[in-house]
């Protein structure tokens, strides 16, 4: 169950930790998990599958990504506020579909599919997990691709005067991240058994508190991810002391989320401010 819990949060924080190292924020995590959760329910009622079903989400998901990067690069928007629209318009685009698909904008469930498939977590996507963050580990810091996202994060006018299209090295992050954020999406639904609206429940902005928890590191990241996984398994085992109210028990990851976010923050100011040390020699 602990690992069902961290699962969807590592596909979405690394995804998250992509957009970031290329230096802008995946505020679109928690809109393509919504996607990825709505796709991989309707081809599992189609196809049956959990593999076909997850690689054509992740596929619909990677594209809508691709896309959107372009839109920002040819339209200069503003990355942020076109992140938000885009969560926006994912729970407006999966409510549509529901109704036109389903005929309901309610929870969708079918027992019979999904009781075939109850033991997915315990090694295709967990091994798929480790997989994606040790790829990531070699691409971002042994490869030429990943040393020109960084640069192109750190610096876009730096990177052009090399020679090396930022804009470039931006999309192909918003894709990778779409697609894992649509991978983390399928977890959670596969893992409830059902696709529930809002059923992200915001996981996406915990996956971006992640980030800067685990300090922009791929590893650290990871770390962080099982510590919000391990907080709220905690919630849902104190939800059995009746003095403390529900509602409070599920808000905890995300004010945990919040917690570590300002300190970080507060820790990388105080870095980049505190004076340099003196040896006390001459």
């Amino acid at each position: 169950m602990f690992v069902g819990s961290a699962l969807p949060l590592l596909f979405a924080s690394l995804g998250a930790l992509w957009t970031e190292l290329a230096g802008s924020l995946g505020i679109f995590i928690e809109g393509f998990m919504s996607i990825g959760a709505f796709f991989t329910y309707c081809f599992m009622v189609k196809t049956g599958s959990v593999f076909v079903s997850c690689l054509l989400s992740a596929l619909i998901c990677g594209a809508l990504g691709f896309l959107s990067a372009v839109f920002v690069r040819v339209s200069k928007a503003n990355p942020f506020i076109t992140g938000l629209a885009l969560n926006l318009a994912a729970e407006g685009l999966t409510a549509i579909l529901s109704r036109l698909w389903f005929g309901t904008g309610g929870v969708l469930r079918s027992a019979g599919l999904f009781a075939r498939n109850t033991g997915f977590m315990q090694t295709p996507f967990i091994a798929a997990a480790a997989l994606c963050f040790v790829l990531s580990a070699f691409l971002v810091y042994r490869t030429r691709f990943g040393l020109r996202l960084r640069a192109s994060g750190l610096s876009g006018p730096a990177t052009e005067e090399r020679g090396v299209n930022p804009a470039h090295y931006h999309a192909a992050a918003w894709t990778i991240a779409a697609i894992l954020a649509g991978i983390g999406g399928a977890c959670l639904m596969l893992r409830v058994g059902a696709y529930t609206p809002g059923g992200v429940s915001g996981r996406g902005w915990i996956a971006l508190a992640a980030v800067y928890l685990g300090f922009r590191r791929i590893w650290g990241v990871a770390l962080a991810v099982f510590v919000f996984a391990l907080v709220e398994r905690m919630g849902i085992m104190l939800q059995n002391i009746r003095a403390l109210p529900p509602t409070a028990l599920l808000g905890i990851p995300s004010a945990l989320a919040l917690v570590f976010y300002a300190a970080s923050c507060a820790a990388r100011y105080r870095g980049k401010n505190s004076p340099p040390q003196h040896d006390g020699a001459g």
